[in-house]
């Protein structure tokens, strides 16, 4: 489901306050990769080594990091009129990766305050996903975002270059560049709004007339201008905006704005997460069931059941829906951490092992993830594992930011593990990475 997340990407002078807001969710992630993949192959980009991360912001905007990561915030999701722009936009900052205008940023992160945080962001990996598996994670107060920052800002030759690189990327897979030229002209008419009223992407991405006029000449002379997208990229742009919109706006809102007689898929979905929201599993139970009866094999709906009967502590049921989310999406490292966590919950000894190889499979396709780290540490510890636990722990508070805590755990590790075992080896790593930063 929806895990409101934060990347606290701690270092010298960086407070647990200024960490970046993140949402974790399979389907929106998932979404946003599909539509990635053939913009990234037109560039000529790896598709493995793409990341995506979701920031939880109003604001529009968005922007790549290095190491082929894009950033997107949750306004310009919910804010853009159809797919055709969200694929426009990916284009555009697909287009700054391969142009290699990140390059040029190192000097200005150099120069920044706090370049500590800000070169984490841009040259690590990014740590410390802390999730919630009830989805109700708060998101600290205060936190500055990083895709307002100054330092993110392009040139206007650089902003051009990335235009033509998108219009080049869509062409190629038989996308119209309708949907960025639209864009574009939504971000024109900020142009003379005050800078604190404009959105974060005008101010870091200067517009200009050469741009929109570049863009219109392409879309008149493109061979695919007026070629409609594939049905699956609507209905999944659909589906994410009613998610999003679900989980983050009241669940009044939500209500008001998909009525009970709209039928289709997403407004049906948007219902079910608001009456989910207002702990009404009379009326959301048969919102998802009926979701679930029309289309078996998404596992997206029996997930949202699956988290549904888990937060009103129906555990058996809820174990046996993310069972079958499991098997219908087996690779979802997120998925398998919420089963994990279920089946701990159930304090049942007979279920450790499988929480366990659940969480482990978890963690071989994604290492940066808290909550599954401390439910491995909890089922190392009930099987007695403590080496193992304390190795776990250490993975967890390293990752939320509590490096004292994570420090002790780590050296707890080193005095139970056999000395060279994998676990060992990275309990020494953490130990040492905490100690050179003292």
């Amino acid at each position: 489901m929806l895990f409101l997340a934060t990347v606290c990407l701690t270092g010298p002078g960086l407070s647990r306050a200024e960490a970046v807001p993140l949402i974790r969710d399979t389907e929106i992630e998932t979404t946003i990769r599909i539509y990635a993949a053939p913009l990234l192959t037109a560039a000529g980009l790896e598709d493995e080594v793409f990341n995506i991360h979701i920031v939880r912001d109003t604001a529009l905007n968005a922007f790549v990091a290095r190491g082929q990561r894009l950033f997107l915030t949750t306004g310009l999701l919910r804010r853009s009129a159809n797919a055709g722009q969200v694929l426009g936009v990916m284009a555009h900052e697909i287009g700054h990766i391969e142009g290699g205008h990140l390059s040029r940023l190192h000097g200005a992160i150099e120069r920044a305050g706090k370049a500590a945080f800000i070169s984490q962001i841009l040259g690590l990996a990014v740590g410390a996903l802390s999730q919630n598996a009830r989805g109700a994670a708060a998101i600290i107060a205060g936190g500055q975002h990083v895709a307002g920052r100054s330092f993110l800002n392009y040139s206007r030759g650089q902003e051009q270059s990335a235009d033509q690189a998108a219009a080049r990327y869509l062409d190629r897979v038989g996308i119209s560049s309708k949907g960025l030229l639209e864009f574009l002209n939504i971000l024109s008419g900020q142009e003379f709004l005050q800078t604190s009223n404009q959105d974060p992407y005008v101010r870091t991405h200067p517009l200009t007339r050469s741009r929109i006029s570049f863009m219109e000449n392409h879309v008149a002379k493109s061979p695919v201008s007026n070629k409609v997208l594939p049905s699956d990229f609507i209905e999944r742009y659909r589906r994410m905006v009613a998610k999003l919109d679900g989980f983050l706006d009241a669940p009044e809102k939500t209500l008001e704005k998909y009525k009970k007689e709209d039928r289709s898929v997403h407004a049906r979905y948007a219902r079910a997460i608001a009456m989910y929201r207002l702990a009404d599993l009379g009326k959301a139970l048969p919102l998802v069931d009926s979701l679930i009866s029309e289309f078996p094999k998404d596992p997206y709906f029996v997930e949202l059941r699956a988290q549904m009967l888990f937060e009103n502590g129906r555990l058996e049921e809820a174990m046996k829906s993310y069972q079958n989310a499991v098997r219908l999406l087996p690779g979802a490292p997120l998925i398998r951490t919420s089963l994990a966590h279920v089946l701990l919950e159930m304090n049942n000894p007979e279920l450790n092992d499988l929480a366990l190889a659940n969480v482990k499979h978890a963690l071989r396709v994604e290492r940066f993830m808290p909550l599954a780290w401390r439910l491995a540490g909890t089922a190392y510890g009930r099987k007695k594992q403590f080496g193992l636990s304390a190795w776990s722990l250490a993975e967890y508070n390293v990752l939320i930011g509590r490096k004292p805590l994570a420090r002790v755990q780590a050296e707890r590790a080193l005095k139970i593990l056999k000395v060279g075992s994998p676990g060992w080896l990275r309990a020494q790593d953490i130990k040492n990475q905490i100690d050179r930063k003292k």
